[in-house]
């Protein structure tokens, strides 16, 4: 069974980084002593040994041992032996291309869906989707391939925005951007605001945190969804 926990964001404003999960973490992780990382998104540039520092240190405050997926001499092993996987935030377009380039995205695919915990946030969060084709990063590389986990039947745009009121920017809002992709795909969207998550508990979806989601469909009205169970067709 799938169990997953798919955040917006490592870090929300006034918080450390996975402070505002830690008590969710806790609990999700209870049974997990070790934690495999994926730092392939490297945020600001940063490196894999710098990333998974960050992340130890977060752990630590719930007593589980990081260790980074770069750190081992077989990648795809490393996976299938993870108690549990958890990839962070960055540029979705180097993760996912990370991913391929070690040819490890379909190993990462079977163990979820074989029932390894997960923790996603941010880029991290994007490749639970359909695609990765609703991330606001920068297309700094070019990955073999759009298409990622599927873990669940539709994307993810991660830090949604919504239009801030009597705001003079004319630059493009996010819900601006999910109809110009709906003109050329049919893939829902789910914009997920910064300090939510959804959890993932096999074939049930819930949305959790303190805020609503905005639902995309193509050829339909944006709606919110209220937190709890979602029923997303």
């Amino acid at each position: 069974m799938k169990k997953l926990m798919i955040a917006s964001t490592s870090t929300i404003h006034g918080s450390g980084y996975l402070e505002y999960l830690m008590p969710t973490l806790a609990v999700f992780f209870a049974d997990v002593k070790s934690l495999l990382f994926i730092p392939y998104a490297r945020p600001s540039g940063i490196s894999y040994n710098e990333y998974t520092k960050i992340a130890q240190k977060a752990f630590e405050k719930i007593e589980i041992d990081v260790k980074g997926i770069h750190e081992f001499k077989n990648s795809k092993e490393a996976i299938q032996k993870a108690e549990a996987i958890f990839t962070g935030g960055g540029n979705t377009f180097e993760l996912v291309n990370q991913l391929y380039k070690n040819d490890v995205i379909t190993t990462l695919k079977q163990v979820l869906e074989n029932g390894t915990p997960y923790l996603g946030t941010s880029a991290g969060s994007n490749i639970c989707g359909v695609n990765m084709m609703n991330t606001n990063d920068m297309p700094i590389v070019y990955p073999p391939s759009f298409t990622t986990l599927g873990m669940i039947p539709f994307n993810i745009n991660a830090h949604y925005l919504d239009p801030i009121k009597d705001s003079t920017h004319m630059g493009e809002t996010r819900e601006t951007r999910i109809k110009e992709f709906h003109v050329f795909n049919k893939t829902t969207v789910l914009g997920l605001r910064e300090g939510s998550w959804l959890e993932v508990l096999g074939d049930i979806i819930s949305l959790k945190g303190n805020y609503t989601a905005r639902l995309f469909q193509k050829n339909e009205n944006a709606k919110e969804l209220e937190i709890g169970v979602l029923n997303i067709k």
